[in-house]
């Protein structure tokens, strides 16, 4: 029988960008941009400072790379959000991200903004773009794994970015409009790496919710691609989650008073560097 294709060997996507294992990524929570609906005006080059604002922070706390994300993800939330102005916007603010904070950095989108991420990250010079529910939404509301998440499988191809990885969200908890209701967590785990990605991430459904240990180890065991946990990650089960996952993504606890979409509190990075540094020594 041939090799399957989908399931080829590839070597580990986080060690390959970020040089090491048990990699950290922060997450920078851009400013409404341009031609985005929560954009009042503010002008192009005061989004870019904030931003490599941010960056900076974060470089001089250690982090191993950065995720590039349009504050709240809402003109991420339907496909015709992100359109040209936008999509130039976030592609200029992430390049001065990268420039200026010389780590590997990534943009964030929705599934349904994969393709216009890819460019993006073409465009802007970034290495990955995490996409959340990649695949387990057009299983659960479709029934069947096709449409977007396939399309932009091709379109990558098409664009000559095999080189921009996709780090994939594999949702473990059910929220009131669970799109996960009907997928096992193994299941889940399959259909990211059938889609194509490069890193599966442990996450919740909603703001707040995380993998348990065990649910992070399911889904360890039940793909050969590196994984990542994208929520709930903090200075006192850091060490519990390297001993399973590749990297972690920290968002929350690094903000000022633990909310996300507020700038970096460089207290709270230093106490978490300390002890990702202690777990990984």
């Amino acid at each position: 029988m041939p090799a399957n294709p989908v399931f080829r060997p590839r070597p580990n996507a986080i060690q390959a960008l970020f040089g090491r294992r048990k990699a950290v990524i922060g997450v920078i929570h851009s400013l409404a941009l341009p031609g985005s609906p929560g954009y009042e005006g503010m002008p192009m080059q005061e989004i870019v400072d904030f931003a490599v604002a941010e960056a900076t922070r974060y470089r001089d706390g250690g982090v191993d790379g950065l995720i590039v994300e349009n504050h709240g993800d809402i003109p991420f939330a339907k496909p015709e959000h992100l359109g040209p102005e936008t999509a130039a916007a976030m592609a200029v603010m992430t390049d001065a991200v990268r420039r200026a904070a010389g780590l590997t950095v990534g943009v964030n989108v929705l599934a349904n903004g994969a393709i216009q991420a890819l460019a993006v990250a073409k465009a802007a010079g970034a290495s990955f773009i995490r996409v959340n529910q990649w695949a387990n939404a057009y299983v659960a509301n479709e029934g069947f794994m096709e449409g977007p998440a396939a399309a932009a499988t091709r379109y990558r191809a098409w664009l000559q970015a095999r080189e921009v990885k996709i780090f994939a969200d594999v949702h473990v908890k059910h929220g009131a409009h669970a799109i996960t209701a009907d997928r096992s967590i193994p299941e889940l785990a399959r259909d990211v790496e059938f889609f194509d990605a490069d890193v599966a991430i442990a996450t919740g459904q909603r703001t707040g919710d995380s993998a348990t240990m065990e649910e992070l180890s399911t889904i360890a065991d039940g793909t050969s691609l590196p994984v990542a946990v994208g929520s709930g990650v903090t200075p006192a089960n850091v060490g519990d989650i390297f001993t399973v996952a590749d990297a972690v993504i920290v968002a929350s606890y690094l903000k000022q008073d633990g909310v996300w979409w507020n700038p970096v509190d460089p207290d709270r990075l230093r106490t978490f560097m300390a002890e990702a540094e202690r777990a990984r020594a």
